[in-house]
């Protein structure tokens, strides 16, 4: 099996479209062409992880973290960082990472987190990408059009807010010339010719664009059909980053942060509060450094926010705001592990790919608390 038939059916989960701006999602290193036999996923990819996927035989990391955020200046392989590239090399491993595609992503990141937390009622924190949608027409006989209709609709067009498999089609007249070498069929050549048609039509997102051509051109009689693909405004699904949501039952700052200790497997965090007695019902979280978004929580109800890597001086600002804040660290997202683990052993049993794939069993947090 090839990479590229696990990370196909992956972008349909987390599309790369829908990831933040400039953050370099996808392919790291290798090539999507290559052979898979053993996926191991991670949260970082670090040297002691490429060591595992060596030691383990996998020839595919699959991490949350991107490899690369900053191009290497050189590859002098003193530097650990170099010599881990020259170890992929070797040995033929591919990495590919999913970043905030995997945090915006619905039953994503920020869903895992909110699950491990007990939340209910969630909904979006943070307002990441609006998905581009197409209006995607094809002109076809009427005695073909159904089959183009389903075959559009069984691959993912016709997808609105209330509605499935929806299609538009109306009627009209294609005029053409044959010339040497057409179809005898559709008349004789030089002479001008008609056929009546339909125009059929339905909103494509972006993610599933591929998917529907290819399925039209299969169905297409003759194959090769004129499509038309319009871009739509203000239309698409609105992703998002970071959840909000609700606890079964009121808490206190100090046991909410013991709560989070415990579901997130945790040895120690930061509490940012004026007061730990203070009672917290609704919970906003966002997975990695989401300190810049707390006033965004604060505004859309949060009785506290959950997020990593909180600045100093954001603290200040936190506590004059009145926020309660809970820092569990940026490590908390190796919750991705086991659920991308689960996620792609459910492809694998369904679709019957011949690979294994394991989680890794490294901690990849660089703080010790003592």
């Amino acid at each position: 099996m090839k990479v590229r038939t696990l990370i196909e059916r992956f972008e349909q989960f987390a599309p790369k479209s829908i990831a933040e701006p400039k953050d370099p999602v996808g392919l790291q290193l290798g090539s999507l062409d290559a052979d898979v036999n053993k996926v191991l996923v991670t949260l970082d990819v670090r040297p002691e992880v490429v060591e595992e996927a060596i030691s383990v035989g996998a020839d595919l990391i699959f991490a949350h973290h991107p490899m690369m955020f900053h191009p290497a200046r050189n590859l002098d392989l003193s530097d650990p960082q170099n010599q881990m590239y020259a170890n992929l090399l070797q040995h033929h491993i591919t990495v590919y990472a999913a970043h905030t595609n995997l945090d915006s992503a619905e039953g994503g990141m920020n869903d895992w987190l909110a699950e491990a937390l007990g939340l209910t009622q969630t909904t979006g924190l943070v307002a990441g990408v609006r998905e581009p949608t197409y209006l995607l027409s094809v002109h076809v006989q009427s005695i073909y059009a159904d089959a183009v209709r389903l075959a559009m609709v069984g691959a993912g067009a016709g997808e609105m807010t209330r509605y499935s498999g929806a299609s538009f089609e109306w009627n009209g007249t294609t005029w053409y010339t044959p010339l040497q070498g057409a179809d005898p069929d559709l008349g004789p050549v030089g002479e001008r010719n008609r056929v009546e048609e339909l125009s059929v039509s339905a909103w494509v997102p972006a993610s599933k664009l591929s998917a529907v051509t290819a399925a039209v051109n299969e169905v297409y009689p003759g194959g090769h059909p004129a499509l038309e693909v319009t871009p739509l405004a203000n239309t698409g699904h609105q992703f998002a980053m970071g959840r909000i949501g609700e606890l079964p039952e009121s808490m206190s700052v100090m046991a909410f942060a013991k709560h989070c200790k415990t579901v997130f497997g945790v040895d120690g965090l930061r509490v940012i509060a004026k007061d730990l007695d203070q009672q917290v019902k609704k919970v906003a979280v966002l997975g990695g450094d989401g300190g810049k978004f707390f006033k965004l929580a604060q505004q859309k109800g949060a009785d506290v926010y959950v997020t990593g890597d909180v600045y100093y001086h954001t603290g200040h600002d936190m506590i004059a705001a009145g926020l309660p804040v809970i820092d569990p660290g940026h490590h908390i997202e190796s919750i991705c592990k086991p659920k991308l683990t689960t996620l792609f052993n459910q492809w694998q049993t369904q679709y019957q790919w011949p690979i294994e794939v394991v989680a890794s069993t490294l901690n990849t947090d660089p703080f010790t608390f003592i």
